[in-house]
């Protein structure tokens, strides 16, 4: 019978990987983890940049802690990795998101004291095509999904709890 974890040879490892206690819950990511919120948008009414009109989000694998849910590509951290690098990185290896194709806006940082997670907010930048698909056996789909549509999905419960705030700050920019 197949196992239903993948083999460990196909997951990329690296020394971050690992649990961080915090309180009564455990967070993965010794240094901290990222992922990356990829936003397209519509033409604007006043110029080339309009409203976000979807974002990229990845069902993650079943086995997964919190497996079966909805959130953004993303991980533990490596040592001496920024935010922004790990979350690139994440991307490229679970939603096959290419880092060129990616114009960082920001970023939003859940603190827990001895661990953080942050979410590093983009759009596709002018020109690019981004096709985000499973890359990893860590996803079960990704894709474009519609804003107002993301709510209906089974969220991961921290990304729920900070879809609205996200939403808002890449509402907010402006260019």
């Amino acid at each position: 019978m197949p196992s239903r974890f993948p083999p460990r040879e196909t997951l990329h490892r690296h020394p971050g990987d690992g649990w961080v206690a915090c309180g009564d819950h455990r967070h993965w990511g010794l240094y901290g983890a990222a992922g990356l919120l990829l936003a397209r948008r519509g033409p604007g009414i006043r110029g080339p940049i309009g409203p976000v009109t979807d974002v990229v989000l990845q069902h993650r694998a079943v086995w997964s802690d919190q497996g079966g849910t909805w959130g953004v590509p993303g991980g533990a951290l490596a040592p001496d990795e920024t935010p922004v690098e790990g979350a690139l990185r994440e991307s490229l290896e679970e939603a096959a998101v290419e880092p060129r194709t990616v114009h960082v806006l920001g970023t939003h940082v859940l603190d827990h004291g001895p661990w953080a997670y942050t979410t590093v907010l983009a759009d596709v930048m002018p020109g690019a095509r981004v096709t985000p698909g499973a890359a990893d056996p860590e996803s079960l789909e990704v894709r474009w999904v519609a804003v107002d549509e993301v709510q209906t999905l089974p969220l991961l419960p921290a990304f729920a709890a900070a879809w609205p705030v996200l939403r808002a700050r890449l509402d907010d920019v402006r260019r």
